[in-house]
């Protein structure tokens, strides 16, 4: 709901900078009321301000359905490490710091799940602060994976015990990453950006930035005729206005090409 009304304020063309100054009176005055335990929780979190309005945001930016094989191929093509970092993003919606952050412990190949619990500071330079906490506590979760991506990962724990034997002691054995470099350490932001962009340029798709990865993957639990709440839990929102406000243009346009598809099925059976 308070989503809903910063958005309103937002397509009512307030400036960005007044809707800010209105989020922060009423952020300030909801956490007094936590904070004297007059109600339970602060729903000015996790708000998302954007300079966009209604009609701007329907532009949100994903890789198309039809373009994927074409943007793994060229992944794999550029380079291994980076096409299984990309293609678990498209797999599971996670954030880029989330997926990066990742450690064996934390996937359980057996019974096809990630838990997800952290996140990766990309601009820190101690082992000891690599890791941080997650967006939100509702960012906190476990998800189950697809046996196709079960099996990349198997093989890619492969490829990297391979590695770890011709490196030995060269290798960075503690921090035991999923997805790093070769030496096992982890991927910088700035290379990750870098291969993203370079993929995308050969293979000739629309200049995207990592984070529309995530977005496709709720497009694609979209077009397969997920719910809405099942997207909020797997892409670890608080709430799932956030998702609806996101991704809601996308549900109507599915729901659009639907009836239009079953109408057109219809008149042909009825012909």
């Amino acid at each position: 709901m308070y989503q809903n009304f910063i958005n309103h304020l937002t397509d009512q063309g307030y400036s960005k900078r007044t809707v800010q100054i209105i989020h922060g009176t009423m952020n300030n005055a909801i956490k007094k009321a936590v904070s004297f335990k007059k109600i339970e929780s602060n729903p000015c979190e996790e708000v998302v301000i954007s300079n966009k309005n209604n009609k701007e945001r329907e532009g949100l930016k994903y890789v198309r359905s039809e373009d994927i094989p074409l943007f793994l191929k060229t992944s794999y093509q550029y380079n291994y490490i980076y096409y299984i970092f990309f293609k678990t993003l498209l797999n599971t919606g996670m954030r880029k710091g989330e997926a990066a952050s990742l450690q064996w412990k934390d996937i359980n190949l057996k019974e096809r799940s990630i838990t997800i619990s952290k996140t990766l500071d990309f601009t820190t330079k101690t082992k000891e602060e690599l890791f941080g906490d997650t967006k939100t506590f509702t960012s906190k979760r476990t998800i189950m994976i697809t046996k196709n991506l079960v099996d990349e990962l198997l093989a890619h724990k492969k490829w990297k015990n391979a590695n770890k034997l011709v490196l030995q002691d060269a290798y960075e054995h503690e921090l035991d990453l999923v997805f790093s470099r070769v030496d096992g350490k982890f991927l910088p932001n700035s290379t990750l950006f870098n291969a993203f962009s370079r993929i995308l340029k050969k293979a000739n798709l629309p200049r995207l930035e990592i984070h529309s990865l995530r977005h496709t993957h709720a497009v694609l639990l979209l077009e397969s005729g997920t719910s809405m709440k099942y997207i909020q839990d797997r892409l670890g929102h608080k709430s799932i206005e956030i998702t609806s406000n996101v991704y809601s243009h996308i549900s109507e346009k599915i729901n659009k090409d639907s009836i239009s598809g079953f109408e057109a099925y219809m008149n042909n059976i009825l012909e």
